[in-house]
């Protein structure tokens, strides 16, 4: 296995560092990395579809709960209308949590594709009472249904008109009128006809987990129990099993319903993932765990401290799980043990306008690696008679002269101009407003970096992109026109590029 990676690509903005962050996310993850940029950004959302790369943005406002731990309010039970609170993993913990169950690629035969993939649930799953029912269901090899103590095995209950007709007839009525509607009706109906041999299913662990997967083998069977519930049967061979249980949002964009059973819609089902799952213990393979990336965008806004909190030393290449010292913290929520698996590459990026390098937190620099990314003029060409290096070059000359090198402008702002209207658009709505920030409104150093000298008089004057007009001071301030020039700023409705990048 290849030594984790903790990198933070940093530099000034537009400087490519989302491309560079995704050509190096698809290279650890130890797949080739296309030169071309839609095939490169096809691959890396294959990659993140998958599960293998996770992508989250820091800010002032992200805690450690977000994104290691925290308590969530979830509903105490399926028929409950209050809920409690439980810990729920942040991104952190649930890609950790992914790297550290990889057993290898696997075989990648089984397929999702041309199955229909179903949400059931086997008891409450907070009622320990009912705890038995999953264990027996795993270890009989199938699943089980409640609803009426009837036997739906007979081919007429093939509609829901016989299996309502049924239940009058043998007088089950406790629980009202049964119609097309009703759960005791529907339920059974699913569950004999609906679902076929070859089907998934997805076993949940309250609304927002799931704890197993399965597919379906067998058609329909009636094996009464004691008590009169749970007699309802399908084989099952089970694919994947986690008794703690994950987050449904691994698999599904949404939270499952309060239904016993339903079919998943395509459209909020991530299939890589669940596909990723089923190979994880049904298939593994025989080699070293596959690599995982968690990408963290601007890591140097948030407090590092807060953020990551007693997990920042488990960060350390040596200290991840399977090294020679690796280490272990108990979550504060959870209670559990938790380490960072060997497998799990790390990659920042940092826009060094919003915050210098020599101000990130010591501790993550102790631990990180860094490449700086500069602005690259000669990725530029020449548009409509306007060299962009040397117009590149030149402003982000005077903007280190008179500011630094890392508030410079990033060649990504010109890449894709292909008109000189692109770059009217990029210098007019990007360039001259950063530069405005940049030097805090002081609007004649921008006019020195555009070039705008404007003579070094104290009239009015006109430049390539500024205009400059001196205010006449106000009667009522006594002041007179040997008083200190103060001046209105505009910006041209026409550029001129001559003498400046033009060829």
């Amino acid at each position: 296995m290849a030594e984790p990676s903790n990198l933070i690509l940093y530099g000034p903005p537009g400087t490519g560092k989302t491309f560079a962050t995704a050509a190096e996310a698809i290279q650890l993850c130890g797949e080739p990395v296309p030169e071309d940029r839609e095939e490169l950004m096809a691959s890396y959302r294959r990659l993140s579809d998958a599960g293998r790369i996770e992508f989250v943005t820091f800010h002032q406002s992200i805690s450690y709960e977000d994104f290691v731990e925290g308590l969530r309010p979830t509903r105490a039970s399926e028929d409950s209308i209050g809920f409690e609170l439980k810990p729920e993993q942040g991104v952190f913990r649930r890609i950790a949590r992914r790297a550290e169950t990889s057993t290898g690629p696997g075989d990648a035969s089984f397929s999702i594709s041309g199955r229909q993939v179903f949400k059931m649930s086997i008891g409450e799953a907070a009622n320990p009472d009912d705890a038995y029912l999953f264990e027996e269901a795993i270890t009989g090899g199938y699943t089980l249904l409640g609803f009426d103590d009837i036997d739906w095995s007979d081919d007429r209950f093939a509609t829901r008109e016989a299996i309502i007709e049924e239940i009058r007839a043998q007088g089950v009525a406790e629980q009202g009128e049964p119609n097309a509607a009703s759960g005791r009706v529907q339920m059974p109906f699913i569950f004999r006809n609906w679902i076929k041999p070859g089907d998934i299913v997805v076993v949940s662990k309250g609304n927002s987990r799931f704890r197993a997967i399965g597919e379906v083998t067998g058609g329909y069977q009636f094996a009464p129990r004691e008590g009169g519930d749970y007699g309802h049967r399908r084989a099952v061979r089970w694919l994947w099993i986690d008794r703690a249980g994950v987050p449904v949002s691994e698999i599904y964009a949404r939270n499952f319903m309060q239904k016993s059973i339903y079919l998943l819609t395509d459209a909020d089902l991530n299939l890589p993932a669940l596909e990723r799952y089923i190979a994880s213990q049904q298939h593994a393979g025989t080699g070293a765990p596959e690599p995982f990336v968690l990408i963290i965008d601007e890591i140097n806004r948030a407090n590092i401290s807060k953020v990551f909190g007693e997990l920042i030393t488990l960060l350390e290449p040596d200290k991840r799980i399977g090294q020679l010292n690796a280490l272990k913290v108990r979550l504060p929520y959870s209670g559990e043990l938790f380490g960072v698996p060997a497998n799990l590459h790390i990659i920042g990026t940092m826009n060094t306008a919003d915050r210098s390098i020599a101000l990130l937190d010591t501790a993550l620099r102790r631990r990180f690696d860094f490449r700086e990314l500069m602005p690259d003029a000669s990725l530029l060409g020449t548009v409509d008679g306007i060299n962009l290096a040397i117009l590149l070059a030149t402003i982000n000359e005077r903007i280190e002269y008179l500011f630094d090198r890392e508030h410079q402008i990033g060649h990504a702002y010109f890449i894709n101009c292909k008109t000189r209207a692109d770059i009217d658009e990029v210098m007019r709505h990007k360039v001259i407003p950063l530069l405005a920030e940049y030097f805090y409104e002081d609007w004649t150093k921008v006019a020195s970096v555009l070039g705008d000298g404007h003579d070094g008089g104290e009239g009015d004057s006109q430049g390539r992109f500024i205009d400059r007009r001196r205010l006449k001071p106000p009667k009522s301030t006594g002041a007179d026109e040997d008083t200190a020039a103060r001046y209105r700023w505009s910006v041209r409705d026409v550029f001129s590029y001559d003498g400046f990048a033009s060829e």
